[in-house]
């Protein structure tokens, strides 16, 4: 199955399913849920069958009916992590269709649940079946599913239900109250459409009820109760009952295909004394809606059925209400649970992408949308608030005094070492320590502030720089070193701080790989002098273009790399310095303070999965990467494996649709950019850049994917 999020690309299916599904009624169509949209955070999804190929394109816009299996509309809480069957609905479990059969909403079941955790980093997931009243034929599939991945019943209410073709005798006291109201001159009076008026009079009795009896109010304000008749008007209708007039009681009723749903009753003082209600409900089960299956009095419990209101369900018993059931369920969130339902062998054949980037963002859903249309809406694109909130979030986030956000994290690494130029008179002959082994964006950092990079071999136990041969390298013009945190690693940046410290070094960090990581208990990017940070879109951290940013407490730096940034400017049109562009636009800026409050509990998971493989892989021919003492000081940005014969292994695992990449293919030394550098003799270098695989890993990655890797890996073999 495939799950895809909701997007109001995908409301007319939505709505088509709704209407052509087996338990489907007008409350789960977008019209209705929608109306609240500002009290919750949707996050509703569509599951799709296995025969149905989507293309990304496909994801993001309209989606057909065409294998569309269920719906599920739910709706997300940050602070518990916690997806729920939609908070603003009685009911609101999976919508299927007549055909579903069991296998398949098991099925849907495992693909919902696997999705909650995996995209949305879900612990638990709160479900509310929809009543079986409400269904065409038989529908609780869901129920065994329920049973199936653990669910324990979290709450129980009791409607009172009429079954309107073969009604229960009303007790005699309902009918003596309806002659009574007859007696007295009430009448009754449906709300015709756009009656306003008599809407409003109603809501007036109706707060003033919910008011003096039970210290609420309606959960639907006056307003909101006339935009949705307005949407529904054959769906919603309001009953009053008057007394020359005057409105003394009502209710609301939704219609939903075979049931009559009674909603917001009261009845004033006037109202009770004379049994209005009771000629209300007489004649809308003996007349008005005595053609339909069953009405539905609603719930006489509070407390998620701890507390029953007796006096209420014995007045609904009267008229020959009978229990029915609305319940919730609660499903802690266990993978293995979820695995041993084992349905189906999607995962043993879809392709794994090395990074599915679409799955990350779409984890981030609808926050990031709406973090996004709040920017263009606001009509200030660049420089504004946002990137004001989120310079101060990861500020405090690195527990630094200064972020200064950039174009990209090329900029970042450049702009730091113009500003130390600035600052300090660094001239074109004073150099820069750089690992040889990292992404040529470190040493194209040196070079276009105009200094000398001085390639370092790394080490082999962890591949970054080695401080040992750093020291061997420094001379008179040596002002600073730049420790890489490659693929995710920490360096040792007490032996790197010692030796700057000694030869009174600057300390740079290349922070674009580590975001998040921690090295005796400082933040990566918190570590020396400065940091460069990349929030390319495949980071840890990753915005959906490019964006960069500086971390630094020095005060006079940060005011320096400010102003190169945009053109040198002190203020508009008064340039300082010879600057740059070097700019993150709004969008990029909202989309990170979206992300980062989730960027630990990201790096976790990738630390999970780095340890199945860790643990997993049994391959002579595959060298595994070490791991720190402390976990926290690598977050995996990517998962490095060496093999003598790389080429084959991702040769061969692509045959088993799995990708992979490499970083990276060519050292800097070698590529035709740094001609200069050829000379350079650095054989533990180009060991790495000739040996070294990534594997998959992101937090949207599933175990069993994981684990379908690991079998992959384990299984090559070749000659060397």
């Amino acid at each position: 199955m495939t799950v895809i999020p909701y997007s109001v690309n995908h409301k007319e299916t939505w709505n088509q399913f709704v209407r052509q599904s087996k338990n489907g009624t007008f409350l789960l169509e977008r019209d209705f849920m929608d109306y609240h949209a500002d009290r919750f955070v949707d996050c509703s999804l569509l599951v799709y069958g296995d025969d149905v190929e989507l293309s990304d394109e496909e994801r993001d816009f309209q989606l057909g009916l065409d294998g569309l299996k269920a719906l599920f509309p739910a709706n997300w809480v940050e602070k518990e992590r916690c997806v729920y069957s939609h908070q603003g609905l009685t009911y609101g479990g999976l919508v299927v269709s007549e055909e579903a059969t069991q296998v398949e909403v098991l099925e849907a079941i495992q693909a919902i649940m696997r999705y909650c955790m995996d995209m949305l980093q879900a612990q638990r997931v709160v479900y509310k079946p929809i009543p079986y009243i409400y269904s065409t034929c038989p529908a609780q599939e869901d129920l065994y599913a329920l049973f199936r991945v653990g669910a324990k019943l979290k709450s129980r209410s009791v409607s009172s239900v009429v079954m309107l073709k073969t009604p229960l005798k009303m007790r005699t006291l309902r009918m003596r109250q309806a002659k009574k109201a007859l007696d007295h001159n009430l009448y009754i009076d449906r709300l015709v459409d756009g009656d306003e008026r008599g809407l409003h009079e109603y809501w007036v009795l109706l707060t003033d009820v919910l008011t003096r009896h039970h210290g609420v109010r309606p959960v639907h304000s006056e307003e909101e109760i006339s935009l949705l008749m307005s949407r529904f008007p054959k769906e919603i209708k309001v009953f009053l009952v008057r007394h020359e007039e005057r409105v003394v009681a009502g209710c609301v009723v939704f219609l939903c295909r075979q049931v009559a749903h009674i909603q917001y009753i009261a009845a004033g003082d006037e109202g009770r004394e004379w049994g209005a209600l009771d000629l209300l409900f007489r004649h809308l089960i003996t007349e008005r809606y005595s053609q339909m299956d069953f009405l539905d009095f609603g719930i006489s419990t509070e407390n998620g059925g701890q507390l029953l209101n007796e006096g209420l369900i014995f007045q609904k018993e009267g008229f020959g209400g009978r229990a029915v059931c609305y319940d919730s369920y609660e499903i802690p969130l266990d993978r293995d649970v979820v695995k041993s339902i084992n349905l189906s062998a999607e995962e043993e054949n879809e392709r794994i992408k090395f990074l599915y980037l679409k799955a990350v963002n779409d984890s981030f859903e609808p926050q990031l949308s709406t973090a996004i249309e709040d920017v263009i809406r606001s009509g200030w694109y660049l420089q504004g608030e946002a990137n004001r909130r989120f310079e101060r979030h990861f500020a405090e986030y690195e527990g630094a005094r200064h972020c200064v956000l950039v174009g990209n994290g090329l900029d970042a690494l450049t702009l730091i070492l113009r500003g130390y130029r600035q600052l300090y008179g660094w001239d074109d002959e004073d150099e820069v320590i750089v690992p040889a082994n990292t992404f040529i964006a470190s040493i194209l950092a040196v070079t276009e502030a105009g200094l000398r990079p001085v390639l370092c071999e790394p080490s082999m136990d962890d591949y970054l720089l080695d401080v040992s041969q750093a020291r061997t390298l420094v001379n008179s013009h040596t002002r600073a070193i730049m420790p890489v945190h490659l693929y995710g690693r920490v360096c040792d940046m007490d032996a790197v701080n010692a030796m700057a410290k000694e030869f009174g070094l600057r300390v740079i960090e290349d922070a674009a790989q580590a975001h998040g990581g921690v090295y005796r208990g400082e933040r990566v990017g918190h570590l020396g002098d400065a940091a460069g940070f990349s929030f390319y879109p495949g980071k840890n951290l990753g915005a959906l273009g490019d964006a960069g940013a500086v971390v630094t407490d020095d005060e006079e730096l940060a005011q320096v790399i400010r102003m190169m940034g945009n053109y040198g400017c002190s203020e508009k049109y008064v340039n300082r310095y010879k600057g740059v562009n070097s700019r993150m636009d709004e969008i990029q800026a909202a989309v990170l303070d979206v992300k980062l409050p989730r960027l630990d509990a990201d790096n976790e998971r990738r630390r999970e999965l780095a340890k199945l493989y860790l643990q997993g892989i049994d391959n002579p021919l595959i060298t595994l990467p070490s791991v720190p003492k402390n976990p926290e000081e690598h977050v995996f940005y990517v998962f490095p494996v060496r093999c003598p014969a790389r080429d084959e292994l991702k040769a061969y695992l692509k045959t088993k649709g799995i990708d992979t990449q490499v970083h990276y293919p060519i050292p800097p030394h070698r590529q035709q950019a740094y001609r200069e550098l050829e000379h350079l003799y650095l054989p533990l270098t180009e060991r790495i850049h000739r040996e070294t695989l990534s594997l998959p890993i992101s937090p949207v990655m599933s175990e069993t994917q994981i684990q379908r890797i690991i079998k992959a890996v384990n299984e090559f073999n070749t000659e060397l």
